[in-house]
């Protein structure tokens, strides 16, 4: 029998995946109630708005909930491609498209020599952990370019960098993935595809860039790692308010801006982190380009002001591209997001009333949460320098001084 044939076979994966997706389909489609809130709303009001908005040919300029790149509305536009089907039931279908797209370019990576099945099965156990809001957004489908991009990134430079130059057009993130990548062509095309999209959409489409100044007056979003400052102080009297503000839910009031503040200067001593890695990083092999994104997009999910719980697909799609890789230093930190990604969901959306109320069950969930994504940004962080950056030489004993022939001979004597 041909064992590790056997242990490589698919056959397995693909019917959790079927059995999986179709479950999250039906929740999606309303077949089955999941419980909380109905996050499907997202997709049939507010992307059906902005649809109706992008085909008159313009950006939704007076709405302050449109904080994305111009190459977002290539994904809420996307459902005009079903014209048979109504807007939220073939936004459904696209995003389940991604994510088979993103299980088979898993699969072929895992089954070619020298790889491994484990980033699959990564995608396809962590995907459902998060309930039916990973088909009721589109990072699913900016997550399926950032996994081509990474797992293109060795043998096609130029397609990797059209890809993150996509995905950041998109929605930004992507462009982490260039972090450790070395190759010119690699960064001269992702550069020239974000010129050329900007270029095209802000001739096309007034509004491109209207985004830029919906950010400025945002509070703290109440899943972040700062809220837990306010979910505490809640409970101590502080007289501020949780209010759906620029399209999530935020404390507003005092001291607010400052923990804001502190999550920004948080975020960019993150980066000067990152940056100090890479000017010390030496050793790259054929997985640090992976790790390092991984690392990254950790970073800047678990220092931000907002965490919302689609951002756990980004997490679990760069994870398991590292676990494609035999030799990747990623295989514990993948595993916290994924018991991350189930605490994420009985958060939001299961109790998040409770979150939203700042009783015991939600600030416990908040702070198990946020925990297990510190201490996986943590453990990626220190796991990627130890594998690229070579240890500092240990410093010399003092040298002993030769004693002459002549010397000897007197102490001898």
């Amino acid at each position: 029998m041909d064992i590790a044939g056997a242990r490589r076979s698919p056959a397995g994966l693909l019917v959790t995946w079927g059995l999986t997706r179709l479950l999250l389909l039906l929740f999606v489609l309303k077949v089955f109630v999941f419980p909380g809130p109905d996050v499907t709303s997202d997709v049939s009001v507010i992307y059906q708005g902005w649809y109706d908005v992008l085909r008159t040919g313009t950006f939704p300029l007076d709405d302050v909930t449109w904080q994305y790149p111009p190459a977002a509305a290539l994904a809420i536009l996307s459902p005009a491609l079903l014209p048979f089907l109504q807007y939220a039931t073939a936004f459904f279908v696209l995003a389940f498209v991604a994510d088979l797209i993103v299980l088979s370019l898993l699969l072929y990576t895992g089954l070619r020599p020298g790889s491994s099945l484990r980033g699959a099965w990564v995608w396809v156990v962590g995907v459902p952990l998060l309930g039916p809001t990973v088909y009721a957004r589109y990072d699913v489908m900016v997550t399926a370019v950032a996994v081509a991009a990474l797992l293109a990134g060795a043998r096609h430079p130029r397609v990797m960098g059209a890809l993150v130059g996509l995905g950041a057009m998109l929605k930004v993130w992507p462009v982490l993935l260039l972090v450790a990548v070395r190759s010119r062509a690699t960064w001269a095309w992702a550069v020239g595809t974000v010129a050329g999209l900007a270029a095209l959409f802000s001739v096309t489409m007034p509004g491109a860039f209207a985004f830029l100044t919906f950010q400025a007056d945002r509070g703290t979003e109440v899943e972040s790692l700062g809220s837990l400052v306010f979910h505490v102080a809640r409970q101590y009297g502080w007289d501020g308010q949780v209010l759906l503000n620029y399209g999530s839910v935020e404390f507003l009031g005092p001291w607010v801006n400052i923990v804001s503040t502190a999550a920004l200067a948080l975020t960019a001593v993150a980066f000067a982190w990152l940056l100090l890695w890479r000017l010390r990083a030496t050793r790259f092999e054929a997985h640090t380009a992976a790790d390092a994104a991984f690392v990254a997009v950790l970073l800047f999910t678990t220092t931000s002001r907002v965490i919302s719980p689609q951002y756990m697909v980004w997490l679990i799609g760069l994870a398991a591209v590292c676990l494609c890789f035999r030799a990747s230093r990623m295989a514990v930190p993948a595993v916290i997001v994924l018991v991350a990604s189930f605490v994420t969901v009985l958060e939001f959306p299961v109790y998040f009333g409770n979150v939203v109320a700042s009783d015991g069950l939600g600030v416990t969930l908040l702070f198990v949460r946020n925990g297990l994504l510190v201490a996986a940004t943590v453990l990626a962080a220190v796991n990627l320098w130890r594998s690229t950056v070579p240890a500092e030489p240990e410093a010399p004993l003092p040298a002993q001084a030769t004693l002459t022939a002549e010397e000897e001979t007197s102490v001898s004597s």
